[in-house]
């Protein structure tokens, strides 16, 4: 028999270390957020603010925090589900809403600390490069650094969209134009680099989106009446969409709190699995056993098991 060598013996699973559960999930890089967290010691116990942006399959995600000791601390957050309510009906995951989430994270979150008087951000949306440290304030503008988490930093990725919002809502977040949406690296060495600003801003207005509406009425008008559904309910159509965003940016800047939606005051009354809410609706939903009732309930079914057993011989 040829010899085998044991790689995993016992003194290898004896100092094994099992990693972090978000790691095991596949949810936290903890190198990364190692890195981002980590503060200077001529720093100490100085807030380090972090921008965190986030897409689920139906919603943007944003978020001011920072780390302390005990966990992350949440200064201000934002979802594109908030933008029902400022004229945006549809639409809530892609570039446009990403900038217009990031927007109203950066005015609420100056709100928060009374500086959205003293800095106003870039009130001309022409996707040009701004960065607000550059202007002329009286104060000093709130830095905080992109985390990303586990998405891919891509050219064009939507992502960008809501960092550009952030930074013309006034933030300060470090950062270059390489990777928005009309950047085009030297082709050769030596050349310089360009920047379509204007197709930046084609994207933030939904000018995408509004062009393959257009193709997609003339091509295939029930695809598209099933696709952009809420659009058509809304009464927006393919020519709407820049004055939809537009004066859905400006009212962002008007009004950037959030408004808590009223409680409808529903009662729900139990009877057994059954459920009934004060509003009519009726539910049904199992009863939480305990443990002497469950192993019951397996020994009930392990007896009726024999006893069907028993009578088939």
């Amino acid at each position: 028999m040829a010899f085998v060598k044991v790689l995993k013996n016992t003194a290898f699973f004896k100092r094994f270390q099992v990693a972090r559960r978000r790691r095991r999930e596949g949810k936290t890089d903890y190198k990364a957020r190692v890195k981002m967290v980590r503060q200077d010691r001529n720093k100490f116990n100085t807030r380090k603010y972090r921008l965190i942006v986030r897409f689920t399959n139906r919603r943007v995600i944003c978020q001011v925090a920072y780390a302390s000791i005990v966990g992350d601390h949440v200064i201000a957050q934002a979802n594109s589900f908030e933008l029902k309510d400022f004229g945006i009906p549809a639409g809530l995951k892609n570039y446009a809403a990403a900038y217009a989430t990031g927007l109203l994270l950066a005015r609420r979150t100056l709100k928060k600390f009374g500086l959205d008087g003293a800095i106003k951000g870039k009130d001309e949306i022409d996707g040009e490069e701004y960065h607000v440290e550059e202007e002329d304030n009286d104060q000093r503008p709130v830095k905080v650094i992109l985390d990303v988490g586990l998405q891919r930093t891509c050219v064009g990725a939507r992502l960008w969209g809501a960092l550009k919002g952030a930074v013309d809502g006034g933030l300060h977040v470090p950062h270059s134009a390489k990777n928005f949406p009309g950047f085009k690296p030297a082709e050769e060495k030596g050349q310089e680099s360009e920047y379509d600003a204007e197709a930046h801003k084609d994207r933030i207005f939904g000018k995408h989106v509004s062009e393959y509406m257009e193709m997609l009425a003339e091509e295939d008008p029930t695809k598209y009446e099933a696709h952009f559904a809420k659009y058509i309910e809304d009464g927006k159509d393919a020519d709407g969409l820049e004055e939809m965003y537009t004066e859905a940016f400006q009212k962002i800047r008007e009004d950037p709190e959030f408004k808590p939606k009223e409680k409808k005051g529903v009662t729900h009354q139990r009877k057994g699995n059954t459920v009934n809410a004060s509003d009519g609706t009726e539910h049904t939903r199992s009863v939480k056993l305990s443990l002497k009732q469950r192993r019951a309930k397996v020994a009930q079914k392990i007896a009726a098991a024999q006893a069907k057993m028993m009578a088939d011989e």
